[in-house]
């Protein structure tokens, strides 16, 4: 064995036999040999330690750097927010509730299941399609069959299951049926207040999760704030009362089957803050079951159908009031000036009456009053057209309303095109013009506060400044009393519910023929009425389409027998509700005006 540069020999030849032959011991140079070998391994492990150190070192500190500079990247990087992903992967679905003034629910998520069929795991096609055609009505066994066998691999059956049909999916006991999870809306008090929150229902959907977008109302308006997840634990709160909510469409439902109408509207606003605290339109829906949109007929038949801010009537004598609020502004009369009810008037072809005759004449606030065709007529031939445009345009009237649900754009007021005298005439007492319900509530609530615009709102946190002066304070005041008049001795004495001081003006306007003019047997009645009169709070208009009192021995189709005393019933359970506790010792200046005018 020779010694070599990458190995050393523990027993050398060339070393042992010379040692031999000097006598020296051979042992000695073998333990030099292994010495010299093992500091020779040792400093090879040593290099190759040293080495395995530095990478290890080198890689920790690349590891260490790239979390640092991605850590720098976040913190100077804004924010996003989580989006939609496509049906395969994560659907954001959590949406905000939506609850009234007091923090009761009226919208929020239900956690619930959708049912689908993979239909290569179907072991009995045939008996599976006739269960569960046997179990939803809205399902044909033929048909469920015919898909069952294909070339669809997959199928949905319903987008969301109660948990007792998804227990009878379960029994069927197929494993083709397949359950996924979502959340669905849930309307948990049904109908009430259908057409303010509106409805939602399912965008992109997944097999474990379905995305919740609003259809209409409220629902739709907010829909981009109500998914978003930085609001998904702020519900929205609305400024309607839940209480009164029920109240006024329990009564406005009787009252609507008692006259047999085909229609009803109710809304109940704060004059000062324009916050609507109830609004109700029927026919109504269930939002949890929403029905689907009209394929034939007119919208306006719908129970989707908005009356209170989507339609547009002939208000009628409810606008009496507007026309002599801004004559005694204009300084052209004041409540005692004596105004002429002879009649008819004979203008370009057209005859203007009254229902009944007043005599020749009757001061101001008796044409309100007593309701007189004739007298308004006249008082708004001394105002003329521009001027009248212009005022009514001033109340809002010449556009939608700026209520916050995507129906208002739908709630455009219809003008006359050429607003010539006769217009001017047939206007001043609610005919030729068409208006929503909520722009007659609207330009009330300006008379009950003293002269100032309000604008509506459902959204409680909306900040309620009132709007620009309309009319002057002591002219507001002077429209009040009449309005009192009204219901003390004139068409709403119905509506003098005790303790609450009402006042108010009727309205009965007939309704468009289809053979053009109108037709006297249809039409729409409506009383807007303000309490209590002396410190007004609250303004109520009610409508009714093709209402009609057949308790007599002749159907009655006035505003005086069919929407009067609906308010009534309506004011004499909402007030207290609301708070307000009855007066019986009325010394206000709305009852000395009245006093002093009948003198």
């Amino acid at each position: 064995m020779t010694e070599t540069t990458n190995r050393i020999a523990i027993r050398p030849l060339s070393r042992i036999l010379p040692a031999r032959m000097r006598g020296e011991d051979p042992d000695k140079i073998e333990k030099e040999n292994l010495k010299i070998r093992h500091e020779k391994m040792r400093d090879d492990e040593r290099v190759t330690s040293n080495i395995r150190l530095l990478l290890i070192i080198v890689m920790f500190a690349c590891i260490y750097t790239a979390l640092g500079a991605r850590l720098a990247m976040l913190a100077s990087s804004q924010p996003a927010e989580p989006v939609t992903q496509s049906n395969n992967s994560l659907i954001f679905a959590q949406r905000a509730d939506i609850v009234d003034r007091r923090g009761r629910i009226l919208a929020t998520n239900l956690e619930t299941y959708a049912l689908y069929v993979e239909t290569r795991h179907l072991v009995d096609p045939l008996n599976t399609a006739q269960k569960l055609a046997d179990l939803f009505n809205d399902l044909n066994a033929d048909n469920l069959y015919s898909q069952f066998t294909g070339k669809r691999k997959f199928l949905w059956i319903k987008k969301k299951l109660s948990p007792e049909q998804m227990q009878a999916v379960h029994d069927i006991g197929d494993p083709g049926l397949r359950f996924g999870p979502r959340e669905t809306r849930l309307y948990p008090n049904g109908a009430l207040a259908s057409h303010i929150l509106g409805g939602a229902s399912f965008g992109k959907e997944g097999v474990h999760s379905a995305e919740i977008v609003g259809v209409a109302g409220i629902e739709k308006t907010f829909d981009k704030q109500l998914r978003d997840p930085a609001y998904s634990k702020k519900p929205l709160k609305l400024t309607i009362d839940l209480s009164i909510q029920a109240a006024v469409e329990h009564v406005l439902e009787g009252g609507m089957r008692l006259l047999n109408a085909k229609g009803a509207v109710a809304i109940l606003m704060e004059v000062d803050t324009g916050r609507i605290i109830s609004l109700a339109s029927l026919p109504d829906f269930d939002p949890n079951h929403r029905p689907s949109l009209p394929v034939r007929g007119s919208p306006a038949e719908s129970p989707l159908f908005n009356k209170a801010i989507q339609g547009v009537y002939d208000l009628g004598s409810t606008f009496k009031i507007f026309t002599v609020a801004q004559a005694l502004e204009l300084g052209l009369v004041d409540p005692k000036t004596k105004i002429n009810t002879k009649g008819p008037i004979r203008i370009g072809g057209h005859k203007i009456n009254d229902y009944r005759n007043n005599g020749p004449e009757l001061p101001v606030w008796k044409v309100i009053t007593e309701s007189s065709n004739l007298g308004t007529a006249r008082i708004a031939k001394m105002i003329g057209s521009e001027k009248q445009r212009e005022f009514l345009s001033s109340l809002g009237f010449a556009k939608p309303t700026s209520i916050e649900m995507i129906e208002a754009k739908g709630g455009k007021p219809l003008l006359p095109k050429r607003w010539n005298e006769l217009e001017t005439m047939t206007i001043s007492y609610g005919h030729g013009i068409s208006i929503t319900p909520l722009h007659l509530a609207t330009g009330y609530a300006m008379l009950a506060n003293g002269g100032r615009l309000v604008k509506p709102t459902l959204l409680e946190e909306v900040k309620s400044d009132l709007g620009p002066r309309v009319i002057s304070k002591e002219v507001a005041d002077n429209s009040l009393a009449m309005l009192r008049g009204v219901v003390t001795g004139g068409t709403a004495s119905i509506a003098d519910v005790s303790g609450y001081f009402v006042g108010g003006k009727t309205g009965t306007a007939d309704k468009p023929s289809a053979q053009g003019g109108y037709d006297k047997e249809k039409n729409i009645t409506s009383f807007a009425s303000i309490f209590p009169i002396h410190q007004p709070k609250y303004v109520l208009v009610i409508a009714l389409d093709e209402a009609q009192d057949t308790s007599g021995p002749e159907p009655k189709r006035t505003a005086g027998w069919t929407a009067v005393p609906v308010s009534a019933e309506i004011i004499a359970r909402v007030a207290p509700l609301l708070g307000l506790r009855p007066k019986f010792d009325n010394q206000s200046t709305v009852s000395l005006k009245l006093s002093n005018w009948q003198e």
